[in-house]
């Protein structure tokens, strides 16, 4: 058995795979942080232009649902006929300030939930994965962290919950600023880890891409410190580091390729295509602000799933099929 964090490197003769993972969840003011208040999933009702999108190039994405999203009808109602319909997987996704029971304060720290005591983060799971049965009739065994928010207490509580995967890492980012964890030296490698070493994590695609190397978290680090944006371009222009996620918001489609074919230099074979679902309506988020930018936005999924099925011969999978694959090779 492979050590705990230890990458699992897929035989190089197989094609590249690619997931996609939504974060379908309430929506709320960025800029302001967590609010209880903050229930609102209107942007579901929009759901279906990117399922249409993955319909056409065969994939089967995952939403990854928050408590609102999952309480509502108009939230769930679309998720549950793509569900029924083998279209989709669901996973659990939990922002605390949302999810029930209601017992920690509101502040940056306590949005992530593995900041939280045990029980406190336990329950909140917990009620979440019920709600979860309650509606779409399947117990959900796929996990993902609001904000990233894994803690030292989450592997057990979601082996004693049942869950299998989780999808919370997300290398190369540094959520310390705002309570959360670090992630920056992380690799974007499938790896098992948590009790019996039973639980599969399926990272973010996200790296540090650059001559710098294994020095770039700590130099990003100090330039964080200082002008961000100005020096963090300035370290992008120069081709030292330039700091990437696998996610139309945000970034470009030479940026996706750059990345990809970085970490495929690395040896990775499983990339993990991410986004929030309020960013279907324009103002919602930062990444989409005019139904001119939606429409790029949109246009960007269907410009990398080209590069990666086309010019790399890539393959659809998703995070229920390729635990199933990589448990068969432990």
């Amino acid at each position: 058995m492979r050590e705990p964090n230890s990458p699992i490197r897929l035989d190089a003769s197989q094609p590249l795979q690619l997931l996609v993972v939504v974060d379908a969840e309430a929506e709320f003011d960025w800029d302001s942080g967590p609010l209880r208040s903050a229930t609102a999933v209107s942007s579901m009702r929009q759901i279906h232009q990117v399922q249409a999108i993955f319909d056409a190039y065969a994939i089967t994405p995952c939403y990854a649902i928050d408590y609102p999203v999952a309480d509502q009808l108009e939230g769930r109602e679309q998720l549950v006929d793509f569900f029924r319909a083998g279209r989709c997987e669901i996973g659990a996704h939990a922002h605390p300030w949302v999810n029930p029971p209601h017992l920690e304060d509101i502040n940056s720290y306590n949005s992530f939930i593995g900041n939280l005591p045990r029980d406190l983060e336990y329950r909140k799971v917990a009620a979440l994965r019920d709600l979860i049965t309650t509606h779409f009739g399947v117990a959900p065994t796929i996990y993902k962290a609001g904000r990233y928010g894994i803690g030292a207490n989450t592997p057990g509580i979601l082996h004693e919950l049942g869950f299998d995967t989780d999808l919370s890492l997300c290398p190369a980012f540094d959520y310390r600023q705002d309570g959360g964890p670090d992630f920056s030296a992380c690799h974007s490698q499938p790896f098992w880890f948590g009790p019996q070493n039973s639980l599969l994590e399926i990272p973010v695609t996200g790296a540090f891409v650059g001559w710098a190397g294994a020095w770039s978290p700590s130099i990003y680090r100090q330039a964080e410190k200082l002008d961000a944006l100005k020096a963090r371009a300035i370290l992008a222009r120069l081709g030292a580091i330039d700091r990437l996620m696998l996610s139309p918001e945000g970034y470009r489609f030479d940026e996706h390729v750059k990345l990809t074919r970085h970490l495929l230099q690395q040896g990775v074979r499983t990339f993990t295509w991410n986004f929030h679902s309020p960013s279907l309506v324009p103002g919602f988020t930062p990444y989409v602000n005019s139904q001119r930018e939606l429409g790029e936005f949109l246009d960007a999924f269907k410009r990398y799933f080209d590069f990666f099925f086309g010019e790399l011969g890539g393959v659809a999978t998703s995070p229920l099929r390729l635990r199933q694959q990589l448990a068969g090779l432990r």
